[in-house]
């Protein structure tokens, strides 16, 4: 198989989707229930029923932004229909979310081919405690499944355990690491990560780097040196800059992610320890405000338990 065949876009097997399912019960217990004890006695959407759902998409860590802009579109066809029965509520209210929710054009990688993009070079970035180690270390398992060579680079040298996690990842899954002493400069690390690459003809590089939010200067700074020094080996990498954040925090992630974009450019996001929460809609908050695509989600503790984001099983799986 070639780089990210394991993407292309299919139906999912019957031990994905059941992933995917447990992984959003939590979710699901607090949203699709709230929202049928919401309509419980009426027989149109009418402005209670409004008021009802808005409440449990806020509650439900959707965010009151995407929050107004669902209630506001089913405003619009409730006028525009003059008579919407409660029963057809779940069906509209499931096509609003899937048309909030950014295209994930992974599936776009099954013509991809290695050209001058070998290695192809992801930067993961994100806070300390997210899973961003975790999710570093089952991408790198996806993709060697997938037939691919791999190598990591450990560019979190501000944190001992962050350089020991990527090692036993590497170990764990069978795929080189690079890494230098603690204290080492990061640039220098994925400058080193993605010649070795280029020499050892790996195709995909996967590069950790330090979560510090405390200063956002200093973070911008350090993420645009590391991104000039591997220009200079292989010209436009990093081809993907990843934000890993995790959807247990709510709110929290989503002022991370509006951290994050400002200091660099994100333009894929892994929200993890989806089964652990009931505020998965921050995936849909997320998406919908910053227009960049959920790319992975992380469902479960397996190894394979990382799954590529596909909007329309995410909202089927909400409301089953």
């Amino acid at each position: 198989m070639g780089l990210f065949d394991f993407f292309k876009k299919k139906e999912p097997t019957p031990e994905t989707q059941e992933a995917l399912d447990k992984g959003l019960e939590k979710t699901k217990e607090g949203f699709f229930t709230k929202i049928t004890k919401a309509v419980v006695g009426k027989s149109t959407v009418d402005e209670e029923v409004l008021d009802n759902l808005e409440e449990i998409l806020v509650t439900s860590d959707v965010g009151v932004t995407t929050t107004l802009k669902i209630i506001e579109r089913i405003e619009d066809r409730v006028a525009k229909d003059k008579y919407v029965n409660t029963s057809e509520l779940n069906g509209i209210l499931r096509e609003e979310i899937q048309a909030l929710l950014a295209e994930n054009n992974s599936d776009d990688f099954e013509t991809f081919e290695y050209g001058n993009h070998k290695p192809y070079v992801i930067m993961v970035v994100g806070v300390n405690g997210v899973g961003k180690t975790t999710t570093i270390g089952k991408l790198a398992h996806k993709l060697k499944e997938a037939g691919n060579k791999v190598v990591l680079g450990a560019a979190d040298t501000f944190r001992a355990a962050a350089v020991e996690q990527i090692k036993l990842w590497g170990e764990r899954v069978g795929v080189r690491v690079v890494a230098q002493s603690m204290g080492s400069d990061p640039a220098s690390v994925a400058f080193d990560t993605v010649q070795s690459a280029v020499a050892n003809q790996e195709d995909v590089a996967i590069i950790d780097t330090a979560g510090r939010l405390h200063n956002k200067l200093a973070l911008m700074n350090e993420l645009t040196k590391i991104k000039n020094v591997m220009k200079k080996v292989v010209p436009g990498a990093p081809h993907e800059i990843l934000l890993v954040l995790d959807a247990s925090t709510g709110q929290n992630a989503i002022e991370q992610c509006k951290q994050f974009t400002q200091a660099t450019d994100v333009n894929a996001l892994a929200l993890t320890k989806l089964d652990g929460t009931a505020k998965g809609g921050v995936v849909i908050g997320i998406s919908d405000q910053f227009k960049i695509p959920v790319k992975y989600i992380g469902v479960g503790e397996s190894i394979n338990d990382l799954q590529l984001f596909n909007k329309k099983e995410f909202v089927n799986s909400l409301f089953k």
